[in-house]
């Protein structure tokens, strides 16, 4: 794809990692913050609408308050309460140089799992865009759960860091375009920190396993890392968004990417073009209940694209209810598609391997012939 085609877009998130927002030495790299900020209000006063995901609360509150660690019990969550409002006075302050009103939002991951909350959610962005205001997105590190991993033991979170928060943003609101910018130049054949032939890849079709296999963890001071911004372009381009990997320390990357230049890693959208429903089912909600089923089964869903049926169940985990999302595991312990469930987990342990012509039989009633119908199954 031609990279004026790429960028000939209207709505685009933009995605600011911890480490493109600070210096070598940890302080505050304000110069390149104002520097993204005139980028993003050129964009605006050219008619785009521009969303950003910002890190850095975390960061800077733990410099504020002279920490060496945020381990330990809410020491994280206290980080980013100091942090968070120091942060956005960099925002406020510099947005308002070019007269463009922004808007604070802090999201945790139930404000996507409990679905009349991200319908809220969504509504809410619409209107600001719509007031030509500039969304200024964070994780809500001082009140959200991720963290108690007690809690949430077993439990698949919507999202745990700010590159899979921006790409449910993207979903939420149908961006054509997600920026996400880190301090490497966009994704390469092996990491260039620790391998010198290591090869830069110019442009991506489809996130395949392959593909996945060259993300790596994160660096110090972040949360993501090349595989969960590869998670993100996949999950992006499932819905016909386009997806830019690229590095944030290049002075005016992001009026420059705009300009056609060739930096930064381009994903290309599939032709899936996955639903608003079956985004929120595969993607934006937690998940705590799993269904195990045959190979048979397994098959049936993805090639054949059919619901999944009592018969192909094999085990049944944790407790859910009936409207809940599960995930659906094959024999190998591999999650390869998630569905709202019709029968809660208590009445699927009972239909475990049974013909959907014998569930009245079995419950006394019957609300489906399958436990999951293929207009609830997403597949991953």
């Amino acid at each position: 794809m031609l990279r004026k085609d790429f960028f000939n877009v209207k709505r685009i998130v933009i995605k600011l990692g911890t480490n493109v927002l600070r210096n070598d030495d940890g302080e505050v790299a304000l110069s390149r913050i104002y520097s993204f900020i005139e980028d993003i209000a050129k964009l605006v006063k050219n008619g785009k609408e521009v969303i950003v995901i910002t890190s850095g609360a975390v960061g800077l509150g733990k410099k504020k308050l002279e920490l060496d660690s945020t381990d330990g019990d809410g020491v994280k969550q206290a980080c980013a309460a100091v942090g968070q409002s120091r942060l956005m006075s960099f925002y406020e302050n510099g947005f308002a140089l070019h007269d463009i009103p922004i808007a604070q939002i802090l999201l945790t991951e139930d404000d996507f799992s409990l679905r009349h909350r991200y319908l809220s959610l969504r509504t809410t962005l619409n209107k600001l865009l719509e007031f030509g205001v500039v969304p200024i997105i964070n994780q809500n590190d001082t009140v959200s759960t991720i963290e108690l991993e007690d809690m949430l033991a077993g439990m698949k979170v919507s999202f745990s860091d700010n590159d899979k928060l921006s790409a449910l943003v993207s979903s939420e609101l149908d961006a054509e375009l997600l920026i996400l910018l880190s301090d490497i130049d966009g994704l390469y054949t092996a990491n260039p920190k620790e391998n010198s032939n290591a090869e830069f890849i110019k442009e991506v079709e489809g996130v395949t396993d392959e593909i996945m296999a060259l993300g790596t963890d994160a660096s110090e001071g972040g949360r993501g890392g090349m595989k969960t911004k590869l998670e993100a372009a996949k999950f992006v381009t499932r819905f016909g968004g386009k997806v830019l990997i690229a590095n944030g320390k290049t002075p005016y990357i992001i009026s420059r990417v705009f300009a056609n230049e060739e930096l930064g890693t381009m994903f290309l959208p599939t032709n899936e073009n996955l639903s608003g429903k079956k985004r929120w089912i595969g993607y934006a909600t937690n998940v705590l209940g799993k269904i195990v089923v045959n190979n048979g089964a397994k098959k049936a869903i993805l090639e054949n694209y059919t619901s999944l049926l009592p018969v192909g169940m094999l085990e049944v985990i944790n407790d859910f209810k009936q409207g809940e999302v599960v995930s659906i595991y094959d024999e190998n312990g591999t999650e390869f598609a998630r569905g709202m469930v019709n029968y809660n987990s208590e009445e699927c342990r009972k239909l475990l391997g049974s013909h959907s012509d014998d569930i009245v039989k079995i419950l006394g009633y019957k609300n489906y012939d399958a436990v999951i119908t293929r207009d609830n199954i997403t597949d991953l």
